[in-house]
C-alpha cells in the first residue's frame, strides 16, 4: 500500500467513525464504536503495520496522520460519551423529579399502649387526690417482699405469690407492696402515695401474665379509717368506669392489712345483670384493700398506737380488661397493630 492510498483511507474512516459516534445514543452503543475503531484489531491500529514498508520520508507523514486521526477519535469518544452521561442525567432528572408542591406523605404517628394509657389515668386521678408517685427495684430482697410486709419464713401465704427467686434473699418482687416498706422507712408521718411498676409471678393463662403491672397505693396518719378507704376507692371506680359504677367490698385475707377487703364492681360487660364475664354474678373483683397491719408498722418505725393507714393494690391489666372489654391479657403482648390501632 503506497502512502496516498493509506492516508485517503484514514480520512475516510474518520468521516465513517465520526458519523457512528455522534449517532450512538447509549454508553453501551458508544463503548462498541469505541472497540470498533480504537480497538487493537481497528483499522487505525493495524495502519501501523503498513510504517515499515513506507520510505524514510514517507514514514513521519503516514505516522502523523495514524496519530492525528486516533486522537481525533478519542476525543470524540470521550467528548460524545460526556454528552450521552449529561442526557441520561437529565432524563433521569426528570423522570424522577420531585414536586415540591405536591402535599407530603403522613407518616404513621404512634400510639400509646393501652396499659400505658390506663396505667396513667389511675395515676392521674391518684395524684388529683393527692398522692404522690414512688418507685421501687424490680429486683427484691425478700425482707422487702414478704417479711417486712408481715410474711414470715414458711408462711403459707407466700405460697400465693408463685415468687421468681434470682437466688438466696433476692427475688423478682411479686406485688408493688415493697415500694411501701422503703418509702415508709425514710418518710415520717403522714405519707400518702401511689407505687406504679412491673411484678412477676410464676403464672400465665388468659387473665394472667408472668409479666405485668400493680399500682399500690398507702395512706397513713393519724384517725385514718376503713371509711376514708372505702371513700377513696369509690371516688377512683367512679372516675375510671363511670358514676353508674356499684361498688362493694367483701372480707377477705392479705398478711399486711388487717382488716382486709376484696373490691368488686358492678360487671362493666352486662351493667350488673349477669353475663358470661361475671360468671352470671352482676360483680367484678377488681383490687385488694384493707388497713394496714400494726406489724407492718414496727418494721418501719411507726407507732400503730398514734397512726393508723390504709394500703390498696391493683392490676393495670385487670383495669384495661374491664375498661376496654378484652377477654384476654396476652393481646397486650403480641404487639399485633390490628390489636393496638384500636385503642
Amino acid at each position: 500500500m503506497n502512502i496516498e492510498a493509506l492516508i485517503q483511507d484514514l480520512h475516510a474512516l474518520q468521516a465513517t467513525a465520526e458519523h457512528d459516534f455522534r449517532q450512538a445514543d447509549t454508553q453501551d452503543a458508544l463503548s462498541q464504536l469505541r472497540v470498533r475503531y480504537l480497538g487493537k484489531k481497528s483499522q487505525v491500529s493495524q495502519s501501523m503495520k503498513f510504517l515499515g514498508a513506507l520510505s524514510s520520508d514517507e514514514r513521519p507523514v503516514a505516522g502523523k496522520t495514524i496519530n492525528d486521526v486516533k486522537r481525533f477519535l478519542q476525543a470524540l469518544h470521550q467528548e460524545r460519551s460526556r454528552q450521552i452521561a449529561q442526557a441520561e442525567k437529565q432524563r433521569t432528572l426528570l423522570e424522577e423529579r420531585i414536586d415540591v408542591t405536591l402535599p407530603g406523605r403522613p407518616q404513621a404517628q404512634g400510639h400509646k399502649h393501652p396499659i400505658t394509657q390506663i396505667s396513667e389515668e389511675i395515676q392521674r386521678i391518684f395524684v388529683g387526690l393527692g398522692f404522690s408517685v414512688a418507685e421501687g427495684p424490680e429486683v427484691e430482697l425478700d425482707y422487702y417482699n414478704f417479711e417486712a410486709l408481715n410474711f414470715p419464713a414458711n408462711h403459707p401465704a407466700r405460697d400465693m405469690q408463685d415468687t421468681f427467686f434470682v437466688h438466696d434473699g433476692v427475688v423478682l418482687r411479686t406485688h408493688t407492696s415493697p415500694v411501701q416498706i422503703r418509702v415508709m422507712e425514710k418518710t415520717p408521718p403522714p405519707v400518702r402515695f401511689i407505687a406504679p411498676g412491673k411484678v412477676y409471678r410464676h403464672d400465665a393463662d388468659i387473665t394472667h401474665s408472668p409479666v405485668f403491672h400493680q399500682v399500690e397505693g398507702v395512706f397513713v396518719d393519724t384517725h385514718v379509717t376503713m371509711g376514708d378507704l372505702k371513700g377513696v376507692l369509690e371516688l377512683f371506680v367512679h372516675e375510671m368506669f363511670g358514676s353508674e359504677t356499684k361498688l362493694r367490698f367483701r372480707p377477705s385475707f392479705f398478711p399486711f392489712t388487717e382488716p382486709s377487703a376484696e373490691v368488686d364492681i358492678s360487671c362493666v360487660m352486662c351493667s350488673g345483670k349477669g353475663c358470661r364475664v361475671c360468671s352470671h354474678t352482676g360483680w367484678l373483683e377488681v383490687l385488694g384493700s384493707g388497713m394496714i397491719d400494726p406489724n407492718v408498722f414496727a418494721s418501719v418505725g411507726y407507732d400503730p398506737e398514734k397512726y393508723s393507714g390504709y394500703a390498696f393494690g391493683m392490676g393495670v391489666e385487670r383495669m384495661a380488661m374491664l375498661k376496654f372489654g378484652i377477654d384476654d391479657i396476652r393481646l397486650f403482648f403480641e404487639n399485633d397493630t390490628r390489636f393496638l390501632r384500636q385503642f
